[in-house]
């Protein structure tokens, strides 16, 4: 299992790559969130899944002597979670603002439209 979630991760990333370096700003927003799968799911894999219960401890006792989850993997993916929406969702806002008042999507022609404008 540990060695399919490790291709999974590595697929992920180079996808997650490729897609940063392409010259497109949308496909640079799609490459962030794969990337931010990607590292969510090696946080995963990294905590050792294990399917348990919740981490209580009965009545009565002093220490956990059953296989449990650990809940901290999972606080710390959900928190990158809704962290990462926010932050595409106002990477998505601003993208669209730029189309709208520029007219280019493409982020060297933007670039090179940055240029010509500081020229004049």
């Amino acid at each position: 299992m540990e060695s399919l979630l490790a291709i999974l991760i590595g697929g992920l990333f180079a996808s997650a790559i490729y897609m940063i370096l392409r010259r497109s700003i949308i496909k640079l927003i799609i490459g962030l969130a794969f990337l931010a799968h990607a590292c969510n799911l090696l946080i995963f894999t990294m905590a050792t899944v294990v399917r348990g219960k919740a981490p209580l401890i009965e009545e009565g006792e002093k220490y956990i002597t059953e296989t449990v989850a650990d809940p901290l993997p999972q606080a710390l993916v959900l928190t990158a979670i809704v962290i990462g929406f926010g932050v595409m969702a106002f990477a998505i806002v601003l993208i669209e603002q730029v189309y709208q008042t520029v007219g280019i999507g493409d982020a060297i022609e933007l670039k090179e439209y940055e240029d010509d404008d500081n020229e004049d």
